[in-house]
């Protein structure tokens, strides 16, 4: 196996340009820490002894939503909060210490070659042509030249879902002492009411005793660069928690803040073509780019790459019927977190794109269900097995869960009965 990447690897676990959202705050889902384990053992211990903070998230985490924090109870399970580049560099050393891989860095590819309906490999900005069984891409959005070059072999190009939700979000990485985030906590989410107020918060606790401090939202709720527009952000939020830390903290850098833009989330659609190529299948954000505020793309293409093992295992080789399968399998693993994600977008009437069927319906009850979790542990604990994919979004719609969150939604501080922002916000219709 080779992997080819165009960047310049790092030695350490630094940013690399190649991952423009690099600096900013990622989330590891439970469901994605897990299958990570499966493939390299011993994983998580070895994260955790290198700095990656352990953290129960129905306890660590303070996750301010629908205008109150979720009420805290422990869970039993184990999440890691870690940079991006840290858990990209510990995978790396380990993939690198395979026996049948290489990894060339500072390669880029400049097209595909075959025959007509079936890729045979890959040309190389420098000319040369490297043959392959199985292509993969994972070259993430900017996968749609790939379109281009299977069109040039016969291979029609999937149809493409877009919802432009114009995120936007700023990253400042503080020094932690501990301590600093109220409760002890180490971990704090938050987002706002919507459909009016359109901003959400982010502060992780990572290696090397520091704090990821992001700020931004949909719609152009942007987070300015500098660092008094950032503070004066953070001191509009809702809610104290870090406006506080960033008070009680300094920064690692002075310099400005990073910025990350995001306009609009997409799927492709390969499931449904009535033609697949041969020898090519893509992956990850190549196949679905979700809204980054949720962090599920992580934890989706690790997801998506176990169910590509499975498929070559049982078909031997890449054939059509294998990238059919893959395809398929893959579908099954975007849906949840598409559906939750868009679904939650189209909370704020500026999102365009394709709407489900019921979306308003079940964003006023998932609204319910956020207010329960203010003081129902049940309600919290589903919310937070559903969030890390630990569970499918029916799951919240059982009737007798139904009957429990109507009831404890009453009694939100931030709920209807209290005057709070669950008394007058409704979703777009």
């Amino acid at each position: 196996m080779t992997v080819l990447d165009r960047d310049t690897l790092p030695e350490g676990a630094d940013n690399r340009r190649g991952v423009p959202q690099s600096p900013h705050a990622h989330a590891l889902l439970i469901s994605g820490r897990q299958k990570l384990e499966e493939f390299f053992p011993g994983l998580t211990d070895e994260l955790i002894a290198g700095g990656a903070v352990p953290f129960d998230p129905g306890r660590d985490l303070l996750f301010h939503q629908m205008g109150a924090l979720r009420t805290r109870f422990t869970s039993g399970q184990l999440g890691i909060s870690l940079t991006r580049a840290y858990l990209e560099h510990a995978i790396r050393r380990r993939v690198t210490a395979l026996p049948n891989v290489d990894i060339l860095d500072r390669t880029a590819v400049s097209g595909l070659f075959g025959v007509p309906g079936r890729v045979l490999g890959v040309d190389l900005d420098d000319g040369r042509r490297l043959g392959a069984s199985l292509v993969v891409d994972a070259t993430g959005r900017s996968a749609g030249r790939t379109d281009r070059w299977l069109g040039r072999l016969g291979c029609p190009a999937p149809k493409t879902t877009t919802v432009k939700i114009d995120v936007g979000y700023t990253t400042r990485v503080m020094h932690r002492a501990g301590g600093e985030l109220h409760d002890d906590a180490l971990l704090y989410l938050m987002s706002a009411v919507p459909p009016d107020d359109k901003r959400a918060a982010a502060v992780f606790a990572v290696e090397r005793d520091r704090w990821i401090v992001t700020l931004g939202g949909w719609h152009r709720a942007h987070a300015p660069v500098d660092p008094e527009g950032f503070a004066a952000f953070a001191d509009a939020l809702p809610s104290p928690h870090v406006s506080d830390l960033l008070a009680r903290t300094k920064p690692v850098s002075d310099e400005n803040a990073e910025r990350f833009v995001y306009p609009a989330a997409r799927r492709r659609w390969f499931e449904r073509l009535k033609k697949v190529p041969e020898g090519f299948v893509a992956l990850g954000d190549a196949i679905c780019s979700f809204n980054p505020l949720y962090g599920q793309g992580m934890t989706v293409a690790t997801l998506e790459a176990v169910e590509l093992g499975r498929c070559l295992d049982r078909h031997g080789a890449a054939t059509p019927a294998m990238a059919r399968r893959f395809y398929r399998a893959a579908s099954r693993v975007i849906d949840t977190p598409w559906q939750m994600s868009t679904t939650s977008d189209f909370m704020y009437p500026e999102t365009v794109g394709a709407k489900g069927i019921g979306t308003d319906v079940m964003n006023r009850y998932v609204r319910q269900v956020m207010l329960a979790s203010h003081v129902s542990v049940p309600a919290h604990r589903v919310m937070l097995d559903v969030q890390h994919l630990l569970a499918k979004p029916a799951s919240v719609v059982r009737p007798d869960r139904v009957v429990r969150s109507l009831i404890a939604a009453r009694r939100s501080p931030a709920g209807p009965a209290a005057g709070g922002p669950g008394a007058t916000a409704a979703p777009n219709s």
